[in-house]
């Protein structure tokens, strides 16, 4: 399948006030399932270098169908449920295309 067709995902997570320990913990829990999802090309997590930092996951999946696919897993319902609980503002998601990849 074409490097044109992939789907890439960064979704920034804020966490609540003392929240960090647990919010780092539920997203370090879902890198491994994910990364063993069919459809899913690479899922790594980074934070930031501040006092208070904030989550990042860059995610890329084969194509949208993956990324939709991702959506309806059990673990991806399970983060989901507890998310709201630990951030201070919602997650920030953008779903990217390729315009002009190399590949």
């Amino acid at each position: 399948m074409s490097d044109q067709n992939h789907v890439t995902v960064i979704a920034r997570f804020t966490p609540a006030a003392d929240r960090a320990p647990q919010l780092r913990a539920l997203l370090e829990g879902m890198v491994a399932p994910t990364r063993s999802e069919p459809g899913c090309r690479s899922y790594d997590l980074y934070t930031t270098e501040t006092e208070a930092p904030d989550f990042v996951l860059l995610e890329r999946y084969q194509d949208s169908a993956a990324l939709e696919a991702h959506r309806t897993t059990a673990h991806y319902k399970a983060y989901r449920a507890q998310l709201s609980d630990l951030l201070a503002k919602p997650v920030e998601v953008s779903v990217l295309r390729p315009v002009n990849v190399i590949g």
